[in-house]
């Protein structure tokens, strides 16, 4: 009986493809169910941890719950960033194009995450830049969201560029995790890779008004990926990585479908037999 040896480079590269081809068919599938769920469960399915989950997964496969842990929480600033990320987009759609309007996003974004990096964070303190974070930010995106959607129409290369995006992300935090440490793979792993690709895939196809409208909703959703974080710093030490990914997956996906639920409560509550014209 024979056995294939393979260089090491040649497993890695084989691993490594494997990964992404992973993160890539689930960047499709949420892709698609954002799609033709509309703006508001879009954005929804947009903050849940699309990128930054697979990236974590991949991560903790190669490195222990501490090094998971202290990615978390330099992490935890990173999201407040992107909440500032989207508020400078919307602001900056109302008039201008969509190279403008993303680029200046993503340099708000990076300046901000370079000054995280500069400073010694604790929970607290992240929990802290988070909450006044999004202090300053809903207000401000609050007026935004309610925009009439035109049709979509999707082209051909939409869900592989978004695919590919990610799917380099997590190439990325994977190949530099050993070189660089925890707290850069931990900045990385939340770059806002899905709401960069919906600002330059959707601008130039419904306008900047309707595509800030849809990154306006994702507002509330952050806060769920926030939290997320956090249980994924306090609970890796404690009961190791799989188990923490587990339970901050299921905290973002609990405070979404409690955002749902609470946007559905106005109509749930009508007196059976009463009409009303607004739909779901």
């Amino acid at each position: 009986m024979y056995s294939i040896n393979l260089p090491t480079n040649s497993i890695f590269l084989m691993t490594l493809a494997l990964r992404m081809a992973v993160t890539a068919g689930f960047v499709v599938s949420a892709s698609i169910i954002t799609e033709r769920a509309g703006p508001v469960i879009g954005a929804l399915v947009a903050t849940l941890p699309v990128s930054a989950g697979p990236a974590y997964v991949f991560l903790a496969l190669d490195h222990d719950a501490a090094f998971i842990a202290e990615g978390a929480l330099a992490s935890l600033p990173v999201n407040a960033a992107t909440v500032l990320l989207i508020v400078t987009y919307v602001r900056l759609a109302q008039r201008q194009g969509p190279l403008i309007a993303c680029g200046g996003a993503v340099a708000v974004w990076l300046g901000i995450a370079a000054l995280a990096r500069q400073l010694p964070w604790s929970l607290s303190g992240g929990l802290l830049v988070n909450a006044l974070a999004f202090a300053i930010a809903l207000p401000q995106l609050q007026r935004f969201r309610d925009v009439a959607m035109p049709p979509i129409a999707r082209r051909w290369y939409d869900i592989p560029l978004r695919a590919t995006l990610v799917a380099t992300l997590v190439a990325t935090v994977v190949t530099l995790s050993d070189w660089v440490g925890p707290d850069i793979s931990g900045t990385i792993a939340l770059f806002p890779v899905v709401f960069t690709s919906l600002m330059l895939i959707l601008h130039p196809r419904i306008g900047g008004h309707a595509a800030a409208a849809m990154l306006a909703n994702s507002g509330f959703g952050l806060i769920g990926l926030g939290l997320a974080v956090a249980v994924l710093h306090v609970t890796a030490p404690r009961f190791g990585a799989a188990v923490a990914l587990g339970l901050a997956l299921m905290t973002a996906i609990s405070w979404n479908l409690g955002l749902w639920w609470n946007g559905r409560r106005p109509y749930r509550s009508l007196n059976p037999g009463e009409r009303s014209d607004v739909r779901e």
